[in-house]
């Protein structure tokens, strides 16, 4: 008998080494692309640096580089293959545009440039899955705002909502030069909603977050009752509320954007603070009551997260840390909605250093992201181990389809990313039957059928069912 368990539990453990090891196989970091590795390619993608995913299925933001040395629009293939769709001039049409991409409903990207433009205080721009750009507004700094580090969201109500983090001052009394909130109809009629005053607030570098409830939630990197940034929340209409004030134990200088888990609770990262200085993963309930989930130890850990998070479609939320880790160029990580925490990866400097903006599940299921240095590209006037990469995460996570939008009335047409598309037999809405049509492998539009109820939505292809990343909302 003890023989015989001795040779089941020989056999158990062998089995869970095998387990291990198939499971360390599946986690896979890979450089997609190296940035600089072609004249007139993009490098050094800096923070926000949003990844947007077209309706082709490919993955398109924004850097610094181009064949100008102003900035860069591009796209990377799934599979690694780079374009760079659009130069910027450093003229009216803007320069150094950091903040990368939305996709909007219309199937273009819309994005901000740091600087440039006809008032050299930055821009808003619209640019086509080809390249062509126009420019929605030119910031002029003593009204409306200047230097915006973010692009745009759209909302349910189809405008877009965005931040500048200065205002320059000038002759309008309210313009005090701690940033702005705007909103901008896609045809470029422009509103200022909110003029930061310090107290409430000053440089908000990341993008909004459209909340469940409707409202637009951010953070800011300063100002604020302590000085150390704070979480605001806005309407449509420009009432702002500050939901937290950052107090150095709780973190400091927020500099990435809040995500709104399956929970209902936001998550982020502050840059600095915490227990050890070098930031934290937060949660925060849509009250304003704040949990550390993981301070960050500055080695093993790695610190200093200027991206926010990605809730991935395993439940847990992936980011990345700017430094520290086993070789000092930072971390790729891991964390669950109660603070497990773990590095699913050290930067190396050759395979990339410096990770800046928020990392990005494509509807395949792999995560993907950029860093600001390393890597081998090596093209002038970029140098080796500075201009960056592209890189991928494949945990063999599941597929999924994005919604655009996640809200809307019954009656109203939504636009579906993802893959396998060709051949789908049926689209519902938390189990009603919509009508759809399939535009391309990657993409679907659906109209939300009557009768329809908030949840979950599925596309039923020949390579199985998709679900929805989140819960579409069905707006009375």
């Amino acid at each position: 008998m003890k023989f015989s368990r001795l040779i089941r539990l020989s056999m158990l453990a062998g089995l869970v080494l095998v387990i291990a090891a198939v499971v360390a196989r599946a986690q896979t970091y890979s450089v997609v692309y190296n940035f600089g590795s072609n004249s007139g390619d993009p490098n050094q993608p800096f923070f926000a640096g949003i990844l947007a995913q077209g309706q082709d299925g490919d993955l398109y933001s924004t850097a610094n580089g181009g064949a100008n040395d102003f900035g860069a629009v591009f796209k990377v293939t799934p599979a690694g293959a780079l374009s760079t769709l659009y130069s910027f001039t450093g003229g009216n049409d803007g320069e150094y545009p950091y903040g990368g991409l939305t996709l909007g409903r219309d199937g273009n990207f819309y994005g901000t440039t740091f600087a440039g433009g006809s008032d050299s205080s930055g821009t808003i721009f619209k640019v086509t899955p080809s390249g062509v750009l126009s420019t929605l507004h030119t910031f002029k700094g003593t009204k409306d705002g200047a230097l915006p580090m973010a692009p745009p969201v759209q909302g349910v109500d189809g405008k877009l909502y965005g931040t500048t983090c200065q205002a320059c001052g000038g002759t309008d009394p309210l313009s005090s030069g701690y940033g702005t909130i705007y909103k901008i109809e896609t045809c470029g009629k422009f509103t200022r909603l909110y003029q930061f005053d310090l107290t409430h607030g000053e440089s908000p570098t990341a993008p909004l977050v459209q909340g469940v409830d409707g409202k637009f939630y951010g953070t800011t990197e300063y100002g604020g009752a302590n000085g150390y940034g704070v979480i605001f929340k806005i309407t449509a209409a420009g009432k702002f509320t500050v939901l937290y004030n950052f107090d150095i134990t709780h973190g400091a200088v927020a500099a990435g954007p809040l995500v709104q888990g399956n929970d209902g609770n936001f998550y982020g990262t502050t840059v600095s603070g915490g227990t050890t200085g070098y930031g934290v993963v937060y949660t925060l309930t849509p009250g304003g009551a704040l949990t550390v989930l993981h301070n960050m130890d500055g080695a093993a850990d790695g610190g200093i997260p200027y991206g926010g998070l990605v809730q991935a479609t395993d439940g847990n939320f992936y980011g990345v840390n700017s430094t520290g880790g086993e070789f000092g160029f930072g971390t790729l990580f891991a964390i669950t909605t109660q603070g497990d925490f773990s590095v699913l990866y050290n930067f190396d400097g050759t395979t990339g250093s410096t990770p800046y903006a928020t990392p990005f599940q494509h509807t395949n299921g792999v995560v993907y992201g950029d860093t600001n240095l390393g890597g081998t590209g090596n093209v002038s006037p970029c140098v080796a181990g500075f201009c960056g990469v592209f890189y991928s995460w494949s945990a063999s996570l599941p597929s999924f389809v994005n919604l655009v939008p996640y809200a809307a009335k019954v009656g109203k047409k939504i636009g579906f990313l993802g893959q396998g598309f060709t051949g789908t037999t049926g689209v519902s809405f938390n189990g009603t039957a919509a009508n759809f049509k399939v535009i391309s492998d990657a993409y679907l539009t659906a109209t939300v059928p009557g009768g329809a109820t908030t949840g979950f939505v599925t596309v039923t292809t020949p390579g199985g069912t998709l679900q929805s990343n989140r819960q579409f909302r069905v707006i009375p």
